[in-house]
Formats: structure tokens, sequence, C-alpha cells
């Protein structure tokens, strides 16, 4: 099966003045097949944001190469890639308020990428639409002619689901779509992309910082630090044979719901500057199936002995 989404050597570099740049993302291959979601995890400051907005050209990457069901949207596209871009691939954004246009009604703001890209035969045909969305999501067709304010923080990110699948898109990039959500809603949210995406057979690039999350969602997992994919792999590989000292930190912050084992958990503290780790150094090391780490042969032997 060829992959719906391929990254290859990603950078994003951003000059901040003469002397400093700052490597958001520094050299990240990682594949995305049709169906699948693919998360990707790491703190703030890692990376992963940018990487979304690379991939769907918020951002000019500086290096490196992104294949989009075949066709390269790293340089510069032609207009029938661009097309392609802008109805095949869509985002969700965190914060919904913030993209959600408070003076315009729900109607047009699902509607938007139809209005933009001409997708309708009639008004008629627009509002149909609309309303097949809405019920999508779980949301009914009354909703339409309300305001971005009457609705709470769960419902307004269903109306941001709703309006990136309108375009029938072939990947969704969720950036931290859930992280400004109640608990008990961020799963609500989760169950609603996981049933569309079986419906649809849509892929998802799922952008958090909670693994918990993660493991929920998500096929396959890549561990990002500092601009870098430190570790890659099935959710299973990640979550029952982690390698790298990052991804054994995540893993050990996330609360057990059983508190003896809480209670004798050891928590695994990693810091970088202090680790003598030098990512730069590594290369990715095949453990097994699709599990990766980047490590020098050292490093890889000495944790592996661990």
């Amino acid at each position: 099966m060829e992959p719906i989404l391929k990254v290859e050597n990603l950078k994003q570099h951003f000059k901040i003045n003469r002397k400093f740049t700052v490597k958001a993302v520094d050299g990240i291959s990682f594949s995305i097949y049709p169906g699948e979601t693919y998360g990707l995890v790491g703190e703030s400051g890692s990376g992963k944001s940018t990487t979304g907005r690379s991939i769907i050209r918020l951002y000019e990457p500086t290096a490196g190469k992104v294949l989009f069901k075949g066709k390269d949207i790293s340089k510069k596209m032609d207009k029938e890639t661009k097309h392609l871009l802008h109805t095949k691939m869509q985002m969700i954004f965190q914060d919904p308020m913030a993209c959600l246009n408070p003076r315009r009604k729900v109607m047009d703001i699902i509607a938007e990428g139809l209005d933009i890209h001409h997708m309708y035969t009639s008004k008629k045909d627009r509002e149909e639409k609309v309303y097949e969305m809405l019920e999508l999501v779980g949301l009914s067709r009354e909703h339409a002619t309300r305001y971005p304010h009457q609705f709470s923080g769960g419902q307004r990110q269903r109306i941001g689901i709703a309006r990136a699948l309108i375009m029938h898109p072939d990947l969704i990039i969720a950036d931290e779509a859930i992280s400004a959500l109640d608990v008990s809603i961020q799963a609500q949210v989760v169950n609603l992309m996981k049933a569309i995406q079986n419906k649809l057979n849509t892929s998802i690039l799922f952008i958090a910082h909670d693994l918990s999350m993660v493991k929920y969602i998500s096929d396959r997992i890549g561990v990002l630090h500092l601009g870098h994919l430190v570790e890659t792999g099935t959710t299973e590989e990640i979550f029952h044979n982690p390698i790298h000292p990052y991804t054994k930190s995540l893993l050990s912050a996330i609360p057990s719901p059983n508190p003896v084992v809480e209670r004798n958990k050891k928590t695994f503290m990693y810091e970088y500057e202090k680790s003598g780790i030098d990512y730069t150094k590594g290369t990715q090391q095949h453990i097994g199936g699709s599990h990766y780490v980047l490590a020098t042969d050292e490093e890889l032997q000495k944790w592996m002995s661990h």
C-alpha cells in the first residue's frame, strides 16, 4: 500500500536574528497510510505543531520533501497540486473559538470550503451538505442558524470537525484538537473522530502532548523531542517496549488508575542537557517490526540492557 503522506527529512528553521536560528523541526521522516491514525507526541516546543503546519503549507519548509498522494507539496506547486492540497488535506485547530468567525452563522462557517472551491450546485445543495455534516458530528440542523458563542467547547470542536470534513479530505491534521477541552468531553470528541474515520476511511495526523489520548486513537506513534523523532512504532510497540529514555519519561508520567500501582511506580526523569545524548549524532535504529529509535550504537546497547 502506498502512503497517503510521506515526509522525508523535513526541516523547519526560523531565523530569529543574524546569529540565532531556531531549529523547530530538524530532519524528520515518517509516513501515514490510508485510513490510519498517526499520533505525533511531544511536549511544548518539541516541534509537533510546526510539523503539522509545514505539511499543510502554512509555513514554507526549510528543507526536505513532503509527498501527499504522490504529489510533492513542499516546493512551488502548480494549480492542480494546490487544489489537491487545499481540498484533500484539512486541519482542525486547538482552539475552536479562535478559528470560528464569531459574526458568521454555523451554516456559513461549515460551508466555507464549499464556497471557496465552488463545490455545490445550488443553495439547496449547499444547505443539504451542511446538514449532512452536522448530523455526522452529532449536532442537529437547527444548530446551523446559530453563532459560535452559543455553543460549548465540545460542540465548537464538532463544528470545526464538520468544517474540515465537508471537503471529504483524505487527510486531517488534528493539531492539539482536544487539549483545550474538558477531559470528559475529550473522549467524546476522540470517539467521534474514530467513528467518522471508520465510516469515511480518512487518515488522521493526531498531534498531542498527552500520550494517554494518543494511545487510544493512534495506530502508530512518533515521539518528537526538540525537533527530532526519537522513537516511532505501533502503539503496541511504543507502550510495551519503550526504548528511548525520553519515551520512558513520557510513559512514566501517565497516572495509573490503580492506586497501589500508582504508589509503587517509579517515575522516570529525563533531561536532555544532562543526559549526554546528542540527537544529531544518532541514526534511526531498527528494533523490530515498525519500531525505530534515534540512537548511536552505544546508546542503543545501553538502553536495551536496562
